[in-house]
């Protein structure tokens, strides 16, 4: 039924418009949790409705939240009205797309192992000493159908898990505190890989440690820098400011701005060594899809590359601005919301340095693994990162935990710094907030360890 009445849609749309498109989307959602070794209960969601876009002199939306023609009518007269009001924003077309695609439907968990999952992991804290222990896994199916007057007619679905975890000790009055997130469309096969038990253990460990851990003095370090590090910093001071709709100042109000607008491109953001890639088709990723929310082919996308800046995400409305395609960067996160241009993976791409060959020339110096802590300005530019998991170098060599180490600086320092990128890579799960009403999307971060000379440290 869906597609009859995305047709009937578009056939009220399209006689009276320049252009015109109709999404249809259906999602599902369950979720569970435990806390301390309490089950606190089972979520569940089901929504689904129309998205309607017209162009005309100007853009216009609508939504329509169930299968009723008089209903349509009045929301189609509405958005046609609308989209007769001056205006200067545009939307590329491009051309006719028709596919049938899915991720993950063959991989999706049941109630049973998801209770039993959690639960698991839950136990396993406790009984490792954590003092605070909260455990959650959701898992989202999404279908959606997009059509529009230019003949693209795509059905696409996917399945995507996450499971998080909040750990914390109390070591002789001193508290520390662990989140992990971890997210795919790979469904269980995924998590069996990741060692969480091992992990969750680790972790548990390096709370405790930093408890007692005394803190580096400030001052000027050589600084090594983990793939939970180098994952965060490639999300917020790439990913963000790369997004054109921020370049532009229509997210100023919402989310943000950029410290790219007005710059030319290529503009030199960092050293030679660092390039950022947003790729969207990176199987099994939290944030996979093969077509975005306009129905526009999703492909990898070099933000930076070698230290310049190479390439916005945008989605239609973003590349009509600069008279380019849209690279399939148009996201949405329920039906009623509109597409704004999103990040999906999100990464420094390795080099070729081995881990041991980063803490070559050190003399003295910080590895900093993961954060416990970070943040950062709404242009994308000055920026801070707190060290969860983080250590002591001398002679090239790790000689102690340290406690909470602080990077403050901004954003172009920081990827100038960079002077050797390694050939690892690791991701983790997020959900990237944007928008007015907000809207959260499924995302992957990720790079390598990376040395970064001369950092201040406090």
């Amino acid at each position: 039924m869906a597609g009859e009445f995305a047709d009937f849609l578009l056939s009220l749309l399209s006689s009276r418009s320049e252009y015109a498109e109709v999404r249809f989307m259906r999602e599902e959602g369950k979720s569970v949790s435990f806390n301390r070794g309490e089950y606190e209960g089972m979520d569940r969601s089901v929504s689904s409705g129309y998205a309607i876009r017209a162009l005309n002199r100007s853009i216009s939306m609508g939504f329509i939240d169930r299968e009723d023609r008089g209903l349509a009518r009045d929301v189609v007269e509405k958005v046609i009205r609308t989209s007769m009001k001056p205006g200067k924003n545009r939307i590329w077309v491009g051309k006719a797309v028709k596919d049938r695609w899915s991720a993950g439907t063959d991989t999706e968990m049941d109630t049973a192992d998801m209770l039993s999952f959690v639960r698991d992991m839950d136990r396993h804290a406790m009984n490792e000493g954590a003092q605070v222990s909260t455990h959650a896994m959701s898992v989202g199916r999404r279908f959606e159908h997009f059509v529009n007057t230019a003949g693209t007619d795509i059905e696409g679905e996917v399945v995507r898990t996450q499971y998080f975890y909040v750990i914390g000790v109390v070591e002789e009055g001193e508290f520390e505190q662990s989140f992990e997130q971890f997210g795919t469309t790979q469904g269980r096969r995924y998590f069996d890989g990741l060692s969480l038990m091992e992990r969750i253990s680790e972790d548990i460990r390096g709370l405790r440690e930093s408890t007692v851990a005394p803190r580096v003095e400030r001052g000027y370090f050589d600084v090594v820098v983990g793939p939970e590090i180098s994952g965060i910093v490639a999300h917020e001071s790439c990913g963000h400011p790369t997004e054109y709709d921020r370049i532009v100042g229509r997210e100023g109000a919402q989310a943000g701005e950029s410290f790219l607008t007005g710059k030319p491109i290529p503009y030199r953001i960092g050293s030679d060594s660092v390039t950022v890639v947003d790729d969207p088709t990176m199987e099994g990723s939290f944030g996979y899809y093969k077509y975005d929310d306009e129905g526009v082919p999703a492909r990898k996308r070099y933000l930076y590359r070698h230290g310049m800046t190479n390439e916005f995400i945008l989605n239609r409305e973003s590349a009509s601005l600069l008279g380019l395609e849209s690279n399939g960067g148009g996201r949405s996160s329920a039906w009623n919301m509109e597409p704004l241009a999103r990040m999906s993976t999100t990464y420094i791409e390795p080099g070729d340095h081995s881990f041991e060959e980063l803490f070559e020339g050190i003399s003295r110096g910080i590895y900093i693994k993961s954060f416990t802590e970070w943040n950062i300005d709404d242009i994308r530019l000055h920026e801070k990162y707190v060290g969860k998991d983080a250590y002591l170098i001398e002679r090239g060599d790790i000689v102690g935990r340290v406690r909470r180490p602080v990077i403050e600086t901004d954003t172009i320092s920081f990827y100038s710094a960079v002077d050797a990128v390694g050939k690892d890579l690791e991701f983790s799960a997020g959900t990237c907030g944007k928008g007015d009403p907000e809207q959260g999307v499924e995302v992957w971060m990720g790079g390598p360890h990376m040395r970064l000379r001369h950092i201040y440290i406090k």
